[in-house]
């Protein structure tokens, strides 16, 4: 990890002090966090226009990943919800607190970029498995 140092404005750094302990994380994380969102959200050119409910945001793991517009839902959720739960349009909406459109706009969006969420869906599928083992057994 690099190193830099950074002066802010009194005011400014008190007031990102204030939300990093709301947030439960320290002022170096949270300028982090906020540094990452920004810059995120400034090379969101992947978006496509086609789907406007459905954006690209950075994941837990670091890694851009399509969502739901203003959630943190992610479309290969809703995907695996109709496609190998069964679960229809409604049954998703009603399942997560989204609208129905947002939910065909999803589902419109896996239909276009099927395979860069099915191999999303399937590296998961493969960490859930190598760690299944490792799980600690509780009664």
């Amino acid at each position: 990890m690099a190193r830099y140092a950074l002066n802010l404005p009194t005011t400014l750094k008190q007031e990102a002090e204030s939300l990093a302990k709301e947030q439960g994380v320290s002022l170096n994380q949270f300028i982090q966090w906020a540094v990452a969102e920004k810059v995120g959200g400034l090379k969101q050119s992947q978006d496509d226009p086609r789907f406007p409910l459905v954006t690209y945001k950075r994941g837990g793991s670091g890694t851009m990943q399509p969502m739901i517009r203003g959630t943190n839902l992610r479309v290969k959720t809703l995907a695996v919800a109709n496609k190998y739960w069964g679960l229809s349009i409604a049954q998703i909406a009603d399942e997560w607190p989204i609208s129905e459109a947002a939910v065909r706009d999803a589902l419109a969006f896996y239909a276009a970029h099927t395979e860069e969420i099915d191999q999303a869906i399937a590296a998961e599928v493969g960490l859930e498995a190598q760690y299944a083992d490792k799980a600690p057994v509780t009664s």
